[in-house]
């Protein structure tokens, strides 16, 4: 196993419903430190680590709750939400010493900087931990699709996505036992079985770009560090 980092840049993705614990909504404390826990242990062994995290956990723009109100207003709803989370990442991991930048597609300068491609790369290369929140900034489009644009925009060498499962499976494992891991897919295998991965735009963006797609279990410890470390972990998602 290598001693240091198989990539340079990576492009973290977490639900913002994964910050919910045992709660209905809302965010976990004890969730939210874990999380910064692993995203440390990953800082420390030198990769540069961008990170889209959703806003499920406190507004979903395509929720039940939501199907009544304007679909643009929702989304805009689902983006601040998105910022919520993000400042409270960024709190915790600057509580452990890890110096961290939120940048916004929706500005708002009073609490955090407004995305800006060049200085987001510098602060990557400062050994900063930048958040990108506020998804695109426009409506109709997932904090998938948001996480894979701006891995684009920032040279990322891969996306890495943390979910509760150890990859992408054929079914959901939840819920099949007999259920198959793939340890490699391609894009387009997965736009054709229809599997639950990212949403069809987010998987397009990566495809034409040719970004690849790490799917991972985040809630097993190390795993993020051994991920860019080169140890085999999750599924991996490219041509």
């Amino acid at each position: 196993m290598s001693k240091t980092p198989v990539y340079r840049r990576i492009l973290l993705k977490l639900s913002g419903e994964s910050l919910t614990g045992d709660k209905e909504f809302g965010i976990e404390a004890k969730v939210l430190n874990r999380f910064a826990e692993e995203v440390e242990k990953a800082h420390k062994s030198g990769v540069q680590i961008g990170i889209v995290i959703g806003g499920g956990n406190i507004f979903r723009g395509l929720s039940e709750k939501a199907k009544e109100m304007d679909r643009v207003q929702a989304d805009y709803m689902g983006m601040l939400a998105t910022i919520i989370n993000s400042l409270a990442l960024q709190d915790v991991l600057e509580k452990r010493g890890i110096h961290t930048r939120v940048m916004t597609a929706i500005e708002m300068p009073k609490v955090a900087e407004p995305f800006i491609r060049r200085r987001a790369i510098r602060h990557l290369e400062k050994s900063r931990v930048v958040i990108f929140a506020g998804g695109t900034g426009n409506p109709y489009f997932t904090t998938d699709t948001a996480a894979v644009l701006r891995a684009i925009e920032i040279e990322a060498d891969v996306i890495v996505k943390g979910t509760r499962v150890e990859g992408v499976y054929d079914d959901d494992p939840e819920k099949a036992k007999d259920a198959f891991k793939f340890d490699n897919i391609s894009y387009m295998e997965i736009v054709k079985r229809g599997l639950k991965v990212m949403d069809t735009t987010a998987i397009t963006l990566s495809m034409d770009n040719k970004l690849p797609i790490i799917v991972f279990n985040f809630n097993k410890e190390d795993n993020l560090r051994r991920l860019v470390m080169g140890e085999s972990v999750g599924t991996k998602v490219q041509e």
